[in-house]
């Protein structure tokens, strides 16, 4: 199984993997939900209730039948299991319209969550962050604004490859630095602008009239340097890496090493002999993950999807603080079992050995789950966003799910529509010369130029007017892609 996904091409791991990470939310039967409607899923219950009936999953147990296929065994318990309408594991606060949230406060249309307070239209933030906001990969970090892989740094906006530093607004590839505007692959420098150093009177004077120009902060920032060069690694390839040797392809990735077909993997510390692995995070030393949709903690993951706190564990979904278990779908504190079924831990092993044999024979071990399991729209994936040469021939025929049709979205009743060119009836400066945002916004549905609707928040409002920033153009979505537009 580990040489296996040692040798998968990059193609292979990213339509297999990062498929099983959509973007959209959808609505089904009055609910936010992960998931599209599909046959492939049974139902979509609400978290709180899906929670409340874990223990009762070992009831939908089913025993290994041996004139079926690995895959079919394990869908036809997919497919018999109600599924919570969004991810939110133990510690999760106010954080309803996220998904895959651990640990964390106020989190709002984001993903990937772990240990952080505040955060709004953002992917895979953690370690203690707070006041994140359209933002992807963001490790130990405070008021980050509209930027991409920031590390141990706060008081960032518009930025991109941040690592030890604050106060940064339009930079990229900046370690160590404070005061900063406009500059790129600076190194403990402080009161740049454009990479040019001034004393701190003549930083400040110019600082005021650059961030006056609120209409070029997003074509500031859509113009950084797209040379995003790896951060104090060795022997690593691609863009977002920092802290990294011996890496093998991928993006926003740091403290691995050793590892290949990577992305969005983080850690306080080392980690080792990652392969094939989507969104991963948290503590020291722990090792061996193989064909991994997110994880946290722990080691030993094999072919499996949202497993946080476990070991040992393979083919399995929705798990948490689980061990040996396989084929499994939504345990929680649960060991030796295969197909939602308790075995004792001889059993356990017997068996097991049995359906690795049998996978080994007919050249299914170490396969990811097909396309015909994965419950999600292919194009609605981060697997689209990676790499839009995916045909739609090609993923029917693979037997994923591709959407045809429009999301519908849903406007308030009576509610005004504005545009985004409108927005600046809502923002200006006032009279003392103080960036100022009229409330009046909160009620207001905006349109972006695409014929995306979306709105401005309490918490989001507090944050622009707290730090002189303009009203979002473009909807939260498109923020979040612009992550993937790799060059």
């Amino acid at each position: 199984m580990k040489e296996k996904r040692r040798h998968t091409p990059r193609r292979d791991f990213v339509k297999e993997i990062c498929s099983w990470r959509a973007l959209p939310f959808y609505k089904i039967n009055g609910l936010i939900s992960r998931y599209p409607e599909s046959e492939r899923i049974h139902s979509i219950v609400p978290w709180k209730e899906f929670i409340s009936k874990r223990d009762e999953l070992l009831n939908y147990g089913l025993d290994f039948v041996e004139n079926k296929s690995f895959f079919e065994n394990f869908q036809n318990l997919f497919r018999s299991i109600p599924l919570e309408n969004t991810l939110l594991f133990s510690g999760c606060e106010n954080s309803e319209y996220s998904d895959q949230i651990m640990n964390a406060k106020n989190c709002y249309l984001s993903y990937v969550i772990v240990g952080c307070e505040n955060v709004l239209y953002s992917m895979v933030v953690k370690n203690n962050s707070i006041n994140v906001f359209n933002c992807i990969s963001v490790v130990k970090g405070e008021n980050i604004y509209q930027s991409f892989n920031i590390i141990n740094s706060y008081n960032v906006f518009y930025s991109k490859q941040i690592d030890n530093s604050r106060d940064i607004r339009f930079c990229s590839n900046m370690i160590g630095c404070h005061d900063c505007i406009l500059c790129n692959n600076l190194k403990n420098m402080s009161y740049c602008i454009e990479n040019k150093q001034y004393t701190k009177e003549e930083y400040l004077s110019t600082k005021k009239y650059l961030l006056s120009k609120k209409t070029d902060f997003l074509q500031k920032f859509t113009d950084l340097h797209e040379d995003i060069v790896p951060c104090i690694s060795d022997n690593v390839s691609w863009m977002y890496i920092t802290e990294c040797s011996n890496i093998e392809s991928w993006y926003y990735i740091s403290s691995t090493h050793d590892s290949k077909n990577v992305m969005l993997v983080s850690w306080w510390e080392s980690c080792s002999r990652l392969y094939d692995t989507f969104t991963a995070t948290w503590f020291p030393t722990w090792e061996e993950y193989y064909g991994i949709m997110w994880c946290t903690w722990w080691k030993n993951i094999y072919n499996s999807v949202i497993i946080p706190r476990c070991n040992n564990t393979y083919y399995c979904h929705g798990m948490e603080n689980c061990s040996f278990c396989l084929w499994c779908v939504g345990l929680v504190n649960k060991s030796f079992c295969i197909l939602n079924k308790q075995y004792t831990k001889e059993e356990w092993f017997e068996v097991a050995n049995k359906i690795f044999e049998s996978m080994d024979k007919d050249w299914t071990l170490g396969q990811f789950f097909p396309g015909s399991i994965n419950p999600f729209y292919f194009n609605d994936s981060v697997a689209y966003l990676i790499n839009d040469s995916f045909t739609k021939e090609e993923i029917k025929q693979e037997w994923y799910l591709r959407r045809e049709e429009e999301i519908k979205v849903d406007t308030p009743a009576n509610a005004e529509v504005i545009t985004t060119k409108e927005l600046w009836d809502y923002q200006k400066f006032d009279a003392t010369w103080e960036w100022k945002i009229n409330s009046e916004i909160l009620k207001k549905v905006i349109k972006d130029e695409k014929g995306n609707i979306y709105r401005i928040v309490p918490m989001e409002l507090e944050f622009l007017q707290k730090y002189g920033l303009p009203l979002p153009e473009i909807h939260w979505l498109e923020r979040i892609k612009l992550g993937f537009k790799f060059k």
